[in-house]
């Protein structure tokens, strides 16, 4: 039961690492109209935890670096919660 809760848990956060990563390289498009489907919805969902990196790390020369650091501790809490759950077996 667990081994089914880890496979879920961390392929969920996989989910969420691609959706980031295809976030910021659609970034360097310019004719994306964000608020067209389905990139309003890679927007809206992605950019809910992006802006607590964005509100914390300014823009440096206009890039936005805060998507890797958001893609870091995304990845190290989902080790910390696959690690907890490995613990409950």
């Amino acid at each position: 039961m667990i081994n089914h809760l880890i496979f879920v848990v961390n392929n969920l956060f996989q989910i969420y690492f691609w959706l980031i990563l295809v976030r910021c390289l659609l970034s360097f498009v310019p004719t994306i109209d964000w608020y067209k489907q389905p990139f309003a919805a890679i927007r809206d969902v992605t950019d809910l935890y992006l802006n607590i990196f964005r509100r914390i790390i300014p823009p440096i020369n206009g890039w936005d670096l805060s998507p890797i650091v958001a893609i870091l501790v995304l990845q190290v809490i989902n080790y910390i919660i696959i690690m907890g759950l490995l613990m409950l077996r």
